[in-house]
Parts: structure tokens; sequence; C-alpha cells
């Protein structure tokens, strides 16, 4: 099996951006122990604060991965292009926000990706990521 992890905005920042918010881990360090943990899949893992590279991404996703897990950050709530992509592309994606979105400021309790989402793992912690890999799984 075969997934395709794409994070969105600042998220190359976690394990210095808002500690309290998003933990004091490196994502490059949780994604070791990830694959450590799940030596049969092969996980892809890309970042970009670009909207169309992740547009890019989802489509290309598609033609040779199982499953997305997308964490679009702050496109979440603003980016119709990237809900038209997962819509668009015939793979699962799971969508996964590390904190409680719910908890947090009244802009971010709306998704546009959530509608075509597979499922959605919300205010977990980096854990949230390891939680849609079993799900992607138990496909």
């Amino acid at each position: 099996m075969k997934i395709k992890i794409i994070n969105g905005p600042n998220l190359n920042l976690l394990g210095k951006r808002e500690p309290k918010v998003y933990g004091s881990r490196s994502f490059e360090d949780f994604l070791r122990e990830l694959r450590d943990k799940y030596k049969t899949v092969e996980i892809d893992y890309y970042q970009s604060n670009s909207e169309s590279e992740i547009v890019e991404l989802l489509q290309q996703a598609s033609g040779y991965c199982s499953a997305v897990i997308l964490n679009a950050a702050s496109f979440t709530h603003t980016s119709i292009a990237i809900a038209d992509a997962v819509a668009a592309i015939n793979i699962p994606v799971f969508e996964v926000h590390i904190s409680n979105v719910y908890r947090r400021e009244w802009f971010r309790h709306h998704s546009y990706v959530s509608p075509h989402a597979s499922g959605i793992i919300i205010g977990l912690g980096l854990k949230g990521y390891q939680l849609a890999v079993e799900a992607c799984l138990d496909l």
C-alpha cells in the first residue's frame, strides 16, 4: 500500500510554531517513527505552503497511491480549489487536523475539504496521522 501525506501551510514549522497548540516535535521526527511502525506501507510525504502545489499533489496521487492523508492547514477553511481536487480524485482522502479546530477561532470551524473526505480526525495531535494510516489499512 502506498499512502501520500500532504501537509499545508506552516506545518513545516512543527516543533517550533506555537508548541502549546501543535506540540514540540517536528513532523520529520514523527514521520520516521510512523514509517518504522508501518514498514509494509510506503508513505510519501510532502509539505507545501502553496495552494496550487497542493492541488497538483492531490491530482497526481490518484494515479499511484491507495489513499491520501491531508492536513490542508489554513487552506482547509479557504480553498475551494483544494476541496474540488479532493472531490475529483478517485481515492480516499482522510482529513487530519493536529489541533481541535472547534476550540480555536470561529473562522477555523468551517472546512471546505470535509464534505469530500472519507474521514476526518481532529484534535488528537500527531496521533491523528497514525489513526489515519490505520483507517487507510482498513480500506
